[in-house]
């Protein structure tokens, strides 16, 4: 193989490139961190990309308070402890379809070949990206609580399980979050990751218990609902917000994540590997 000055470059075996890309625990560590990072500072150069952890919990609030505010609970301050639960978790799982889009994104304008090309761990431009995006489903946890807080909603749990709820959802949203990074390895394009990724997430969301009592559901919606996990989740920050305690919707939330993590993150990383 030559370069374009005449010289010649050697050819390097597959095994012998793979031997040099074996790295060491901390260094994993350490360059998924570096990635981390590089998504940080991505982020500080277009704020855009945050638009919809910033507006729209602070819409999806204002819209659905004061649309069924009256007919669920009779006033809007009565409603708020049963939507700001459901507003949270609504914002923060449909974030993470960010992470499948911008990793197609990444991987179609070659930047994951240029990381290839570099003496770090193959795996920290994955890992890395997943980790750069709970920055924002912090931000959206926050801002919802702050929204909600202004709007008179003072949860009786305490701020101590006020954080234990936004840590669960921030947890559960980066166990998803490897869903549709799958998603992004092996999806053609960007727009079709994004486009399965919330046909899938908008009838999860909306027919749970986000927004109205299960009971109020026909009966043949009803069993659906009460399945659903995004209900689970749900019905697990309101008992940590609401009532200050610990219910079995929290255990089957995180062990629901946990058998996600299990599941999709060897997938896509061996995809990922196969790619890059």
């Amino acid at each position: 193989m030559t370069t374009m000055a005449g010289e010649v470059m050697p050819i390097v075996p597959a095994r012998e490139r793979e031997l040099r890309n074996r790295t060491s625990p901390s260094q994993n560590i350490s360059n998924t961190l570096t990635m981390a990072y590089r998504g940080l500072i991505k982020i500080r150069r277009t704020p855009e990309q945050l638009v919809d952890v910033t507006v729209q919990p602070i819409l999806f609030t204002l819209m659905f308070a004061y649309l069924f505010g009256g007919a669920i609970a009779g006033n809007v301050k009565s409603y708020l402890p049963t939507l700001i639960p459901g507003i949270l978790v609504q914002t923060v799982i449909t974030t993470s379809v960010v992470t499948g889009t911008q990793l197609r994104e990444d991987m179609d304008k070659g930047v994951f070949d240029r990381f290839r090309s570099l003496p770090i761990a193959r795996i920290a431009p994955l890992s890395g990206a997943l980790l750069a995006d709970t920055v924002r489903y912090t931000i959206a946890t926050t801002l919802t609580f702050v929204m909600g807080y202004l709007m008179g909603y003072h949860p009786a749990g305490g701020i101590g399980f006020v954080v234990l709820a936004g840590l669960l959802v921030i947890g559960c949203s980066w166990a998803i979050s490897w869903i549709f990074a799958f998603f992004g390895v092996i999806a053609r394009t960007a727009s079709s990751v994004q486009g399965i990724s919330l046909l899938v997430l908008f009838p999860l969301t909306f027919l749970s218990n986000a927004y109205v009592p299960v009971e109020t559901l026909p009966s043949w919606l009803r069993w659906f609902a009460k399945a659903n996990p995004i209900s689970h989740l749900i019905t697990a920050v309101r008992d940590l917000t609401n009532n200050g305690s610990v219910g079995s919707d929290v255990w089957i939330t995180l062990m629901g994540a946990v058998i996600i993590v299990a599941v999709f993150a060897p997938l896509t990383v061996r995809s990922y590997m196969r790619k890059s």
